[in-house]
C-alpha cells in the first residue's frame, strides 16, 4: 500500500505524460458506414515512470436537438424550464486497452513511447449521417481515456465521420418529377392575365457535384415583365419535446432571361449544379434534412409563382443503367428500325452475265489472244499465261456511237431553247 501511495503521489507532478494521441489506421479514409471496422492506435509518451489504473477506448454517437434559454449559462431556473431537448443514441462502444492484472490496482509504464492498438466494428444497423446544425447535431467520436490514481483523467478525442449511404439508382429516385401551376396576376378586379409554369426534372435523386437539367415552360399572358429562376433549398427540421424548429436556406440558384408580356420561354435542360452539401437525412427521428428544387417566377408587384420539386441528395451516384438508359435504348432501336424495311432477310444474288449479254453479241467479239503453240516434244516457254477459252466477254466500253446501227436512218428535229 505504501508503494502504491508513493507512486500515486509522484504522479501528481506535471510533465510525467508528455503526450497522448490517437491515430486511425487509415487517415485518408474520410468517412465510415454501418458494419465497417474502425482501427488505429493510441500513442502515449512518458518522460518518467507513469502509474495508471486503466487505459480505455470509448466510441460514442448520438443525435441531439435542443433550443431555449438553457443554452445560456446564466439562464434562470424558470427560463431553463422552457428549454426543450431530445437525444437519440446510435453508438456506444467501450474497449479496455490496458488494465492491471487481477489483484493489482495499478500498472507502471516505463519512460518512452508506447502504442496500444484498437479495433472495433460499427453496428450493422443503419447509422445516421454526421451533421451539425443550428438547433442540433449528429456526432460520432472516438476517445482514449487514461485513468491515473489521484490525478484527473487525461483523454484525447477524434471525430468520426459517418455516412448513411443513399443510392440514387433505386426506382423511387429514378422517377421523373413534373408539376404545373398557373397564377392570375392583378389586383382585385383589375387582372392583367395569367402566368403559367410547368417544370420537370428527369429523376428525383442526385449526388453532390452533379448538374441537374431543368425542363420548364413559362407563358406570360400578363402585362408585366417576369423573370424565371430556379434554386435548391435545404430544409432542416428539429424535433424535441413535441416541438419543432425549421430552418430553410438556399444552397444554389440559377436565373433565366426576362420574359416580356405575351411571350413564352422554354428551358431545355438548363443546368443547376449541386454544391458540396450534407446528403439527405431521412432516417433520424429528431433531425431531418430535406432538399427541394424550386422553379419560380418573380412577378413585380405580385407574389411569386413557385413550383417545388422534391429532391434527394444521395451518396451513390447514378450509374446510367436505370429507366433512362432503357428509354434511350428503345429510342435508338426505334430510330434504326428503318433498316429492317430495306434489307431483305436473305441477300439476293446478282444477275447472270448470260442474261445480260446475248449469244449474238458474244459472237461478234473474237478473242484477241493468239492460240498457244503446240509444245509437244520441245521446250515451250510462253511469255504469258494464255487462257484457252472465255465463256463470256467483258462488257463493251461505253460509247455514244451506236455500235450496231439500224438499216433505216431515223431523223428527228432538234431544237434549243435559249
Amino acid at each position: 500500500m505504501g508503494g502504491e501511495a508513493g507512486c500515486a503521489a509522484a504522479l501528481g507532478a506535471e510533465g510525467r505524460v508528455k503526450s497522448l494521441g490517437l491515430v486511425f489506421e487509415d487517415e485518408r479514409k474520410g468517412c465510415y458506414s454501418s458494419g465497417e471496422t474502425v482501427a488505429g492506435h493510441v500513442l502515449l509518451e512518458a518522460t518518467e515512470p507513469v502509474a495508471l489504473r486503466a487505459l480505455r477506448l470509448e466510441a460514442q454517437g448520438r443525435a441531439t436537438a435542443a433550443w431555449g434559454p438553457s443554452t445560456c449559462p446564466r439562464a434562470s431556473a424558470s427560463a431553463a424550464a422552457l428549454a426543450v431537448s431530445s437525444e437519440v443514441e446510435y453508438l456506444n462502444v467501450s474497449l479496455s486497452l490496458r488494465e492491471p492484472p487481477a489483484g493489482e490496482g495499478i500498472i507502471l509504464l516505463q519512460p518512452g513511447k508506447h502504442e496500444f492498438p484498437f479495433r472495433f466494428q460499427l453496428p450493422s444497423e443503419p447509422l445516421v449521417t454526421s451533421f451539425t446544425g443550428k438547433y442540433g447535431s449528429i456526432q460520432y467520436c472516438v476517445r482514449a481515456v487514461l485513468e491515473r490514481p489521484k490525478v484527473p483523467d487525461q483523454s484525447v478525442k477524434r471525430d468520426l465521420q459517418v455516412v448513411s449511404h443513399v443510392d440514387v439508382n433505386t426506382p423511387a429516385l429514378l422517377t421523373p418529377v413534373l408539376k404545373t401551376q398557373e397564377k392570375m396576376v392583378g389586383c382585385w378586379f383589375f387582372t392583367s392575365g395569367p402566368v403559367s409554369l410547368s417544370a420537370k426534372i428527369e429523376r428525383k435523386g442526385y449526388c453532390n457535384g452533379e448538374a441537374i437539367p431543368i425542363y420548364a415552360e413559362i407563358e406570360n399572358c400578363s402585362s408585366r415583365l417576369i423573370v424565371p429562376k430556379a434554386a435548391i433549398f435545404q430544409t432542416q427540421t428539429y424535433l424535441a419535446s413535441g416541438k419543432t424548429k425549421t430552418i430553410r436556406h438556399m444552397v444554389a440558384n440559377v436565373r433565366g432571361n426576362h420574359i416580356a408580356s405575351g411571350s413564352t420561354d422554354t428551358w431545355n435542360g438548363k443546368t443547376l449544379k449541386i454544391p458540396p452539401v450534407t446528403p439527405s437525412i431521412l432516417d433520424c427521428c429528431i433531425i431531418r434534412v430535406d432538399y427541394s428544387l424550386a422553379v419560380y417566377i418573380h412577378i413585380p408587384g405580385a407574389k411569386k409563382l413557385m413550383l417545388e420539386l422534391p429532391l434527394v441528395i444521395g451518396t451513390i451516384p447514378y450509374n446510367g443503367f436505370g429507366s433512362r438508359n432503357s428509354s434511350v435504348a428503345s429510342q435508338f432501336s426505334m430510330d434504326m428500325s428503318w433498316l429492317t424495311l430495306t434489307l431483305p432477310e436473305q441477300p439476293e444474288a446478282p444477275p447472270n452475265y448470260a442474261d445480260v449479254v446475248s449469244e449474238e453479241e458474244f459472237s461478234r467479239h473474237i478473242p484477241p489472244y493468239p492460240q498457244p503453240p503446240n509444245c509437244e516434244g520441245e521446250v515451250c516457254c510462253p511469255m504469258f499465261a494464255c487462257i484457252q477459252e472465255f465463256r463470256f466477254q467483258p462488257p463493251p466500253l461505253y460509247s455514244e456511237v451506236d455500235p450496231h446501227p439500224s438499216d433505216v436512218e431515223e431523223t428527228q428535229p432538234v431544237s434549243f431553247i435559249l
